[in-house]
């Protein structure tokens, strides 16, 4: 059968390319597809056991089944529109996250706002990339906004930049409404731990003398 293979941020480096398609024998996994996808590019090998899978653009475990035409993607640690919430190069407005969620229904709107420094662990820092898988990203925006509904009764937007980002320049705002102020801030709180550890975002620190991705080190 014939799976499509993505390729970001480091991955895509160490491959050599953002896309190919390769065959695999029916009914096979998705630890072979890593597998078949570190044999064609060696260079993969080092990042294999950081690496996270998405079938489809959702999360997968290894021994998720694929089918012929099915999307693999090789997800490295990440960093980091659609309705509510955006991702792209555009700057964000900080208040238009807040003008997405507020209404009458909800005492209480809180925000978190993300901006580029212009040090990270003792280095100067030059400027930021942040590199997307977008499709995935807002689907992932969305089940993190499902989640602070169902145990906050809390509503959600999620606007995140792509591209070149200079120190000062904000990258991310999220916006909390909920009833109460209490469930605002928790919700808002979830929405960025959630946001680093799920949605495939990655962002490289540019320095005077290299550069690195964040939470990879390479």
């Amino acid at each position: 059968m014939r799976v499509n293979f993505l390729y970001f941020a480091a991955a895509r480096e160490r491959a050599g390319l953002s896309a190919e398609s390769l065959d695999l024998p029916d009914g096979a996994t998705a630890a072979q597809a890593l597998a078949a996808a570190c044999e064609r590019h060696p260079a993969l090998q080092a990042l294999a056991g950081k690496l996270r899978l998405a079938v489809d653009q959702d999360f997968a475990p290894l021994d998720r089944k694929l089918r012929d035409g099915c999307e693999v993607a090789l997800i490295p640690p990440v960093s980091g529109g659609s309705g509510v919430h955006r991702i792209g190069p555009e700057p964000i407005a900080s208040d238009s996250p807040l003008r997405a969620v507020e209404g009458t229904d909800c005492g209480a709107v809180v925000s978190f706002t993300g901006t580029v420094r212009s040090s990270n662990h003792g280095q100067a820092v030059v400027r930021l990339e942040y590199e997307a898988y977008p499709e995935m990203a807002l689907r992932v925006f969305g089940h993190i906004a499902a989640t602070a509904r169902e145990r906050w009764g809390a509503r959600l937007a999620i606007h995140h930049r792509t591209g070149a980002l200079q120190p000062g320049e904000i990258s991310v705002v999220i916006a909390a409404a909920a009833p109460h102020r209490a469930d605002a801030f928790e919700a808002c709180r979830h929405a960025i731990e959630a946001l680093k550890t799920d949605a495939p975002i990655w962002k490289r620190e540019f320095y005077p003398d290299g550069s690195s991705w964040v939470g990879l080190g390479s």
